[in-house]
């Protein structure tokens, strides 16, 4: 079973059985960001979504404010919020031609340089991501997202240090890449190819984890590809959205 097995629950419901409103309407609207039911360009109101999630203006302004550090949402004076447009194909090839520069290099200095506790947490996001989840499917799509970008950024800063990291942030290349290829097998060849990069950080094993690093950054460039031509024809967000095939994606066999 994965994430998109899930039987869809209503969100109000989901921030009821939580503890944490502010991190759960982050995750919320994460997850309608990264599955494209909120489509680039489309208008957010506050009012509306603290009417629909049955909570006041303050988490939600807050979880707006950290998705628009995060590069998924925009604000405009007098205007208000907004979703992020996608970037443009240019704009995803030279940030793979940047993460094949840096991040195989830090995951093979992360593979010697790692203490017990980032392996131990590496390892606790590889097993949540690969874990099935009972909640609905674009919360827990969010949450893989969420996860993977933890990833890849704790190698970033142990095997390069906090400016790689920083740079690499900035990029907001995880959860771009996630709006465009909202489908369980983002999620099925992510999970193996991350198990083969954390045996060879595990292990202690530099060259090892530069390969599967530079093999995992090629082959999300390969499963982004097909869809990168429709990034600057002028494709409507509905367009998008079908490209994605968050409507129905198809499951995961065990």
């Amino acid at each position: 079973m994965t994430p998109f097995d899930a039987s869809e629950h209503d969100a109000a419901a989901l921030l009821a059985r939580r503890s944490s409103v502010g991190d759960d309407v982050y995750e919320v609207l994460l997850s309608r960001l990264i599955s494209l039911k909120i489509p680039p360009g489309a208008r957010i109101g506050v009012d509306q979504l603290a009417r629909e999630l049955g909570v006041s203006q303050t988490p939600i302004r807050a979880a707006l404010i950290r998705l628009e550090t995060e590069g998924l949402v925009n604000k405009t004076h007098l205007v208000g919020f907004s979703a992020a447009p996608l970037p443009s194909r240019q704009r995803f090839e030279e940030i793979y031609q940047l993460r094949l520069l840096l991040e195989p290099y830090a995951a093979e200095r992360a593979a010697t340089a790692l203490t017990a506790a980032g392996r131990a947490e590496l390892a606790a996001l590889a097993e949540a991501m690969a874990r099935p989840s009972a909640e609905e499917a674009q919360l827990a799509y969010g949450k893989f997202a969420n996860a993977d970008a933890r990833f890849h950024a704790l190698i970033a800063r142990v095997g390069g240090g906090e400016l790689m990291a920083e740079t690499l942030a900035r990029l907001h290349t995880h959860m771009h890449l996630f709006r465009v290829l909202f489908h369980s097998r983002v999620t099925e060849e992510a999970i193996a190819e991350h198990a083969r990069l954390l045996d060879a950080l595990v292990a202690g094993d530099g060259p090892a984890a530069r390969k599967a690093m530079a093999s995992h950054i090629r082959q999300s460039l390969q499963r982004v590809a097909p869809i990168l031509d429709t990034l600057d024809e002028g494709a409507t967000p509905s367009g998008r959205l079908r490209l994605a095939d968050s409507s129905n994606p198809p499951r995961r066999h065990a």
